[in-house]
């Protein structure tokens, strides 16, 4: 890790395209690199740029907190590359994550010049080669607590009214006590922790690779397969063709076990929660979440929900 200047973020500094720009440029001054012509590809959770003059996309944490949780990012997508495992991968021989004006930092080589998804088939593949790998020590990885993440994303939650905010602590409560019962049956291990068609990407040379490796813990490998299943079942985002070759090429299906329901509702909450963070800076996600929440209530809807 490398402090840039400042020990932490500045006072009042604004998470904008304008304010970024000095930690962009002093992460590529850095770490070599030029930030001319960067474009801003998203300013969300992260701020994602693509540089122009070589292929390396760098991100920067909203969260200042997030250090070792990158930390760990890094030595996963080391250790991939070491295991041939197609992901994204970080650039040889620079020291990171960086932290610039109390921000974190991380740089890493670009998929393609565009993003071009793979198909639900690849991720199947991917997930089942990942699960096959004995992670080692070092990676220090942790256990998967997918309440204490859920109940910091709840508290993380603004603009949201307080009659919502109850119903969906009160939605965690009783979930958490299904979720203690739950007959776990697929072997624990690692995980991708957030392995949806959104994190399975085209390389520029045809083969699909994981992104998105902050979420690597260890758990119960069902949590990979879950986005998939409610994709298909409860939304409509995939095809019935799309969900049975996925099932066909990962070699189960989530949806017979007995505790699919109960998973895939902790995973929604999860993602109505997500949703929430952004209801005062976003009138679409507002509306989203507002729609979320209602069909949440009545059990009806579903397939109305739009993918973020």
């Amino acid at each position: 890790m490398i402090s840039g200047s400042g020990g932490g973020q500045d006072d009042g500094m604004e998470f904008t395209a304008e304010s970024l720009g000095a930690v962009l440029r002093e992460a590529c001054e850095t770490a070599q690199l030029d930030p001319d012509g960067a474009e801003l590809l998203r300013l969300g959770s992260n701020a994602v740029y693509r540089l122009s003059t070589s292929p390396i996309i760098v991100r920067v944490a909203r969260d200042p907190d997030v250090l070792e949780e990158m930390e760990r990012a890094v030595r996963v997508a080391r250790w991939l590359e070491a295991e041939d495992l197609p992901a994204t991968r970080v650039p040889a021989g620079v020291t990171q994550p960086l932290v610039v004006g109390g921000l974190v930092v991380t740089l890493w080589e670009s998929v393609q010049e565009r993003e071009e998804y793979a198909t639900v088939g690849e991720l199947a593949d991917l997930l089942r080669r990942l699960h096959w790998l004995e992670e080692p020590e070092s990676l220090r990885l942790p256990y998967f607590d997918p309440f204490a993440k859920l109940s910091r994303s709840l508290r993380q939650m603004s603009g949201v009214t307080e009659e919502d905010r109850t119903f969906l602590e009160d939605r965690a409560a009783k979930l958490n006590k299904d979720y203690d019962r739950l007959d776990f049956i697929l072997p624990f291990g690692m995980i991708h922790g957030d392995a949806s068609i959104g994190n399975v990407l085209r390389h520029r040379d045809g083969h699909a690779v994981l992104i998105d490796l902050d979420g690597f813990a260890l758990a119960p490998r069902e949590w990979d397969l879950i986005q998939t299943a409610m994709f298909y079942d409860r939304y409509g985002w995939h095809t019935k063709a799309e969900y049975a070759e996925f099932v066909h090429r990962y070699g189960f299906d989530l949806m017979n076990w007995p505790g699919y329901e109960t998973l895939a509702d902790l995973r929604e909450l999860m993602m109505v929660a997500w949703l929430g963070h952004q209801v005062a800076a976003s009138e679409r996600s507002a509306a989203e979440f507002a729609r979320r929440v209602r069909s949440l209530r009545t059990g009806e809807g579903r397939d109305a929900w739009g993918p973020f």
